[in-house]
């Protein structure tokens, strides 16, 4: 048993096959395949159970995936601690967020990490589903909302603030609301997950929380075809003010009123090094959060903050 078989046995594993293990490897499958056969000789145990159409973990081949990770992380962290000593980020950095998200914000986050640092490569993953860092191999997760207990490390990127919306034409017709209560007069245009799907809950300074109850006109998954239905003039829409703010035609409704924001987290496995590549993006999201310049990665040598949990 060595650690390149480890590395492709993991890799199958978190690629869902020998094709893609291979090619995110960047060896013959064939090889891949050998190794794999290689280190369940040596362990005299069947690891996966191959059909033509799936590959699972057997009972066995589960604990050896856990193990081998450990392992994996405590080698790459040997690695990392040498390259942390120089500071620059190289290497490929894996991460995940939400495909809406990652509209919004992290594609722009990412093209400007990839042109600050010369010598990292990005594979992104933009999904709806929760991904799980440590056994699918990705070094860090962009999350939006509060965080769950578990194992993993947290940095506070910032917070999504939300506002009301209405395009100049709605309003027009149909007047503009001058109090919370005058919004259940009004067409309702709402995002189908999260907690505002039974109702806004509004807030402002001094006053307390309003509750809407919502009778959309639409109800719809996806936040851009929300500000579509609110800039055709259907209605009023809760909206992030990053993104309401490239449409200059829909107008802020009741300024003063809003849901409290939403926190983003930047999410990586707790019990690793936080290598430079890592941490750069890190620094660099959380500055453009602000609106600020993104710091630069250097040699400081630091654990991960863990002031929040995920």
């Amino acid at each position: 048993m060595d650690l390149n078989q480890l590395r492709c046995f993991t890799r199958v594993v978190q690629a869902g096959g020998f094709t893609r293990a291979a090619d995110a490897l960047g060896m013959p499958k064939s090889r891949v395949s050998r190794a794999v056969s290689t280190l369940e000789a040596g362990l005299g145990a069947k690891l996966l159970e191959r059909t033509t159409r799936a590959l699972s973990l057997t009972e066995i081949g589960r604990e050896v995936l856990d193990r081998a990770l450990a392992i994996l992380s405590a080698v790459d962290d040997t690695e990392r601690a040498v390259l942390d000593s120089r500071g620059v980020p190289r290497g490929t950095l894996r991460l995940t967020c939400g495909v809406e998200f990652g509209m919004i914000a992290v594609n722009g986050w990412i093209a400007e990490y990839l042109a600050r640092w010369p010598e990292v490569r990005v594979e992104a993953e933009q999904t709806a589903r929760l991904v799980d860092l440590v056994h699918e191999g990705f070094d860090l997760a962009v999350r939006i909302g509060p965080l769950e207990e578990s194992r993993l490390a947290a940095r506070r990127l910032g917070a999504i603030g939300y506002g009301l919306f209405a395009s100049d034409g709605y309003l027009a017709r149909h007047g503009t609301p001058r109090t919370p209560d005058a919004l259940e007069r009004h067409a309702h245009l709402a995002f189908s997950g999260g907690a505002q799907r039974a109702g806004w809950r509004l807030l402002a300074d001094g006053a307390s929380a309003v509750d809407v109850a919502l009778r959309p006109r639409l109800r719809v998954d996806n936040i851009f075809a929300l500000r579509e239905a609110a800039l055709a003039g259907l209605g009023i829409a809760l909206l992030p003010l990053r993104l309401a703010a490239g449409a200059p035609s829909l107008r802020r409704v009741l300024p003063r009123w809003a849901p409290a924001p939403v926190p983003v987290h930047a999410v990586f496995p707790g019990n690793r090094w936080l290598s430079p590549k890592v941490r750069a993006f890190v620094d660099l999201s959380v500055a453009r959060f602000d609106g600020a310049p993104a710091q630069t990665a250097t040699g400081r040598r630091r654990r991960a903050r863990t002031a929040s949990e995920a």
